[in-house]
Formats: structure tokens, C-alpha cells, sequence
């Protein structure tokens, strides 16, 4: 744990599960990919990316991914988020169009999300690493188990929290939060597979901030800047 470079209110909810051997598990898979050569993103620094920048008394909105993006220079620990520069993914696309069609927000030009992280909204991958073009390569060697600790924590010792799950894979995820003390809110997945299907037209956006409102917090500013 003394090596994992880990945000101190994290730390300190999280460490019981590094000493645990599956952690212990996936350490040694990943220290033998990178021994084999394999590039993994994001890079080791940003692993933690969406812990590091919301701390957990912080917390305000959860939004659930899968995975990370496995192209160059994308993934950077925060889900559906790309670092600044880069084109934006299909699904974000989306996620701008549904916000502009909720709130008259403009679509921005980038696809880099810190500034919600910054914010209370926790953007978490279920998985936190991948190997460089090759998706899904790190599902179901141990980051679900872990991630799904940091859902039940949230669950268990924070009230009133928003949580955004699209598509049935987040929802599966969500299944243990209890909804008569934080609002869940579900809808298909911003993909352009599904879309169309039941996400454009959520107005999830407004309904978070709404919800946030009504507990005495913070709304959400939604605008992405360069």
C-alpha cells in the first residue's frame, strides 16, 4: 500500500482491500504484462486518476464505465473522458449532444472531463487498465472486485448521492445501492448503438442537479472549457 499513490481519503477506506490476495493477484498480472512489453493505458500515474481527483467525502456523482479506451493517448482514469487534444469518442459525443438537449449547454470541443471531476462527479471505470489495442484484455483479473468495493463504500457511508448508470453493465454494477438514500438513475448506454434508444432524452443532467439541490449541495456545472 506504502507504493500505491493513492488520494488520502481514499487511502484510508481502500487499504484493507491492497493487503487482500487478488489485489496482490493483479499487481503480479499487470507487473508481468509490463515485463512482457505490453503497453498498458492509461499510464501508471493516472490508474487512480478518478480517486485521486474526487476524494471520497467529496463524491457527489457517480457515473459507471466499462472499460478504458485502448488507443494512444486517450485513456487517462477518468470514464468516457480523453485528454485534452484528442477526437472526441462516439459515446462522449453523445453524452454533449444529451447535455445541450437537457440543459442548452453548447457541445465542447474537448473531451477531457476533469473539470466535472474536479467537481464531486467520480467518473469510474469498472476496469482501470487495458492493454494497448486490444479491449476488454484486463476484465475479470481483479479491478471489478476492487471497483465494486469503492460502489458498496460509497453506498454504505455517504448520503445522498447521484448515481448515473447507462447501459446494462453499469446497471449490474449498481444493483447494490440503496435507492431510498441515493437517486439512481438509469438509461441505455450513450453508445450510437443505443442512443437513440432511450438515452437521448433522459434529461439525467438536470434531474442530478435538481436532486443536488434539494439536499443542500452544490449543482453540477455541466460545461466543459478547453
Amino acid at each position: 500500500m506504502q507504493r500505491v499513490k493513492l488520494e488520502e481519503s481514499w487511502k484510508r477506506v481502500l487499504s484493507p482491500e491492497f493487503e487482500l490476495d487478488y489485489m496482490r493477484g493483479l499487481s503480479e498480472f499487470l507487473r508481468k504484462e509490463k515485463a512482457a512489453g505490453q503497453t498498458i493505458f492509461p499510464a501508471g500515474n493516472e490508474i487512480f486518476n478518478a480517486l485521486n481527483s474526487t476524494p471520497f467525502d467529496k463524491v457527489k456523482v457517480v457515473i459507471l464505465g466499462q472499460d478504458p479506451y485502448h488507443g494512444p493517448g486517450q485513456a487517462h482514469g477518468l470514464c468516457f473522458s480523453v485528454r485534452s487534444g484528442v477526437a472526441l469518442p462516439p459515446s462522449l459525443k453523445n453524452i454533449y449532444k444529451e447535455i445541450h438537449n437537457d440543459l442548452g449547454i453548447e457541445p465542447a470541443r474537448t473531451g477531457n472531463l476533469q473539470c466535472w471531476a474536479d467537481q464531486g462527479v467520480l467518473l469510474l471505470n469498472s476496469v482501470l487498465t487495458v492493454q494497448s489495442g486490444n479491449a476488454a484484455s484486463h476484465q475479470r483479473k481483479g479491478w471489478e472486485r476492487f471497483t465494486d468495493r469503492i460502489v458498496a463504500l460509497l453506498n454504505e457511508r455517504r448520503e445522498n448521492l447521484v448515481f448515473l448508470l447507462w447501459g446494462n453493465y453499469a446497471q449490474r454494477k449498481g444493483a447494490i445501492i440503496d435507492r431510498s438514500r441515493h437517486l439512481v438513475l438509469e438509461s441505455v448506454h450513450p453508445s450510437p448503438l443505443s442512443a437513440s434508444r432511450g438515452f437521448f432524452g433522459n434529461h439525467q443532467f438536470s434531474q442530478s442537479n435538481h436532486f443536488l439541490e434539494s439536499h443542500k449541495q452544490t449543482p453540477i456545472d455541466w460545461r466543459v472549457s478547453e
